[in-house]
């Protein structure tokens, strides 16, 4: 066996990896502070992937750079659903909000349906079968474009919470919600606030998978249960765990497709879910309660 093929896979894996990480960050920001959990996150990405692909198709934006614009466009979108909607739910039961969630991914994954058809949407874009070479290494360009797309917007989400007082009211919030209503906060405004955040993690991380996956309504149930995967091998609330669960979860597919075949790579994902379950329920970055 070439070791230098399983490194390249093992490399890819990581760069894939960190994108997902992106997209299962925006849902462990909105359940770890709002506590609700968004079913409908994949419908959101592939949404973000469509906006892409027709910025590209009609104005030749590059997805790496159409990931500011959409991003933004989707913190609005999720601002004014948390305000004008979701709030409302936040403390109801569970399944409400399952049911309210779920109605809301059938509605977006329908509607791109009846807009674009089934049919996948390809951007072909200059570099997207370049590759670096690194000695015997070949790394794909569109890849490690996403990759270090995906790490700027982590960063700057990371630098938002840790250093802006606004980002130590809504961890403040996710810790205490009674306290920090006591002490003055706008509860629903940062929750309006965080959601939009969470959404705009998804909008960028949609944009950044247009480079290595083409566009499709079909893949909205798929990028769901990844996120949710991600989110439970990283530890469920942690930001930290939502990168590494993707990166782990993208290097173990990109094995899995290598070694046994592209159809297994699932299978082999949910047996890692099923492990980490069993061996630490918390998630690898999650705090024991």
């Amino acid at each position: 066996m070439n070791i230098a093929i399983v490194v390249n896979v093992v490399i890819e894996g990581v760069l894939t990896g960190l994108i997902y990480g992106l997209m299962a960050l925006g849902l462990s920001v909105i359940f770890g502070v709002v506590r609700v959990v968004n079913f409908a996150h994949g419908e959101f990405a592939v949404v973000a992937m469509y906006a892409a692909y027709l910025l590209f198709v009609n104005f030749g934006l590059d997805p790496i750079v159409s990931l500011f614009p959409i991003a933004a466009v989707f913190f609005f979108v999720g601002y004014a659903l948390q305000t004008v909607l979701i709030n409302r739910f936040v403390d109801r039961s569970e399944h409400e909000q399952f049911i309210l969630l779920v109605g809301l991914a059938i509605v977006i994954v329908n509607g791109l349906l009846m807009i674009f058809g089934p049919d996948a949407r390809p951007t072909n874009l200059p570099y997207s079968f370049d590759s670096y070479a690194i000695g015997p290494l070949f790394v794909d360009k569109a890849r490690v474009y996403a990759a270090v797309g995906a790490l700027v917007v982590a960063a700057a989400l990371f630098a938002f919470f840790r250093y802006t007082s606004i980002g130590t009211a809504i961890r403040a919030c996710a810790d205490n919600r009674t306290g920090a209503a006591v002490v003055g906060l706008n509860i629903k405004r940062l929750y309006a606030l965080t959601f939009g955040l969470g959404l705009a993690c998804v909008g960028a991380a949609g944009a950044l998978m247009v480079p290595i996956a083409d566009a499709s309504p079909l893949l909205s149930q798929a990028f769901t249960l990844l996120a949710f995967t991600i989110v439970i091998v990283g530890g469920l609330g942690s930001m930290a765990g939502a990168l590494i669960g993707g990166v782990v979860i993208g290097v173990s597919e990109a094995l899995a497709s290598f070694f046994m075949a592209p159809s297994m790579k699932s299978m082999v994902s949910f047996a890692l879910l099923v492990a980490v379950l069993v061996l630490r329920p918390q998630g690898l970055m999650g705090r024991r309660i």
